[in-house]
């Protein structure tokens, strides 16, 4: 029989005493030990009237693992908050931190925020350091790798990393770091501003936003180009004034990478249009937008589909189903894959259409007949590969028919 998500935990945690003294520590210690063995990515504490809900994320997906006593809940949350030097008398404010780990262990950030039964605790548990340390190792297709690559080499213009909470940009954007620290070798100055730091890259002079204290990612960022930069990686481009900095740097000799919640290539530009950046500036400023969703790694257990009803209206030949067993903990998933498309606005018809301030479906679809290989190709590529399912494309996608978007392209 396959065993269910979080087996091992529940049976480590049965004998432990809730009434006992060490009893938050060496839950904490627990969960994180058997959450990174799940290959978990995310750890939720969620309080409720009878208890604690433990649960953690796996390949994008959240398992429910356990339940803890009520009683426990503050001090396994008090615990965290020690580990990540938070202020642990302050439990109606959210608060976010870092655990200090020893050199080569798992960056984790630790992040509390009220609730109606008490606080809610999120832990975010990184790759190694030493993972992702080149381009070629993130699953990107090639052409987009080696456009990356050479894009990395300018000397100015802004590169945006977009997608949706939890789509791996982050990690892109720490990928392209280490590897200007890679190639460079020390003759670039290469520079970060992000709220929070959420991994240390050496060779890379990383600083984190203290709002506070007036430090801002806005008035951060106009000093920081004082700081003779050549690379300055900007967390993420939240609202205008951000956006406006960032492309100021960009068309004033800095290459600038940062990541833009969007659901598209062609959404990012339109999300950047409507924070009022002029069309000129986005196709002078702008290199690349390159978006990215992940998607569930079919395990080898998978079994061809019979049925093409089955294929979800994704135009492929052959499709596979997830099966279940031992070594995917009978998800019938292990691992995840990219899928990405990038635009380069300066070209062809797309660069008319930013011009002309058109619409996002037109966006996509004038950057189509400049030959642009949009993320639903991606993804029937690869379920015909048997790399993951129609039902994994999409529920990472959507369920909208991906003919919708290529009936604009007569437009």
């Amino acid at each position: 029989m396959t065993a269910a998500p979080g087996a091992s935990f529940r049976a480590r945690l049965k004998p432990m005493d809730p009434a006992g003294p060490r009893f938050a520590g060496d839950v904490v210690d627990l969960l994180l030990d058997e959450a990174r063995g799940a290959r978990a990515t995310d750890i939720h504490l969620n309080p409720t009237p009878d208890g604690q809900e433990v649960a953690w994320r796996i390949d994008g997906v959240l398992h429910q693992v356990a339940r803890l006593p009520a009683s426990s809940a503050p001090n396994v949350v008090s615990r965290l908050k020690v580990m990540a030097d938070l202020l642990t008398y302050r439990n109606n404010v959210p608060q976010e931190g870092r655990v200090k780990a020893e050199p080569g262990a798992l960056e984790t950030r630790v992040s509390t925020f009220p609730t109606l039964h008490g606080e809610r605790a999120v832990i975010r548990m990184f790759a190694p350091a030493n993972r992702y340390a080149r381009l070629d190792e993130l699953g990107l297709t090639e052409a987009i790798a080696q456009s990356l690559r050479t894009l990395l080499d300018e000397t100015s213009g802004l590169i945006v990393f977009a997608g949706p909470a939890g789509s791996g940009k982050t990690t892109t954007l720490y990928t392209c770091l280490r590897e200007l620290v890679a190639t460079s070798r020390g003759t670039r100055c290469l520079t970060t501003l992000e709220d929070p730091i959420e991994v240390a890259v050496p060779g890379v002079c990383q600083s984190q936003v203290n709002a506070a204290a007036g430090f801002t990612l806005e008035s951060g960022l106009r000093s920081l180009m004082r700081q003779d930069p050549e690379v300055i990686a900007v967390g993420e481009v939240r609202d205008r004034d951000v956006a406006r900095v960032a492309f100021q740097a960009a068309l004033s000799g800095h290459l600038v990478l940062t990541t833009f919640h969007a659901g598209s290539a062609a959404g990012a530009l339109g999300r950047l249009a409507d924070l009022d950046i002029e069309p000129y500036m986005l196709l002078s400023g702008l290199r690349a937008v390159v978006f990215q969703r992940l998607a569930r790694r079919l395990c080898s257990c998978s079994i061809t589909i019979q049925d093409s009803t089955a294929f979800l209206g994704l135009e492929v030949k052959r499709a596979f189903a997830p099966v279940g067993c031992p070594e995917c903990d009978g998800t019938g998933y292990r691992g995840r894959l990219v899928l990405a498309e990038a635009l380069f606005p300066e070209r062809g018809a797309l660069a008319r259409a930013v011009l002309g301030r058109a619409d996002v479906p037109t966006l996509e679809a004038a950057a189509r007949a400049d030959g642009f290989v949009d993320r639903w190709r991606q993804a029937a590529e690869a379920v015909e590969a048997g790399w993951t399912s129609p039902l994994e494309a999409r529920r990472v996608l959507g369920f909208g028919s991906s003919q919708e978007h290529h009936a604009l392209d007569s437009l």
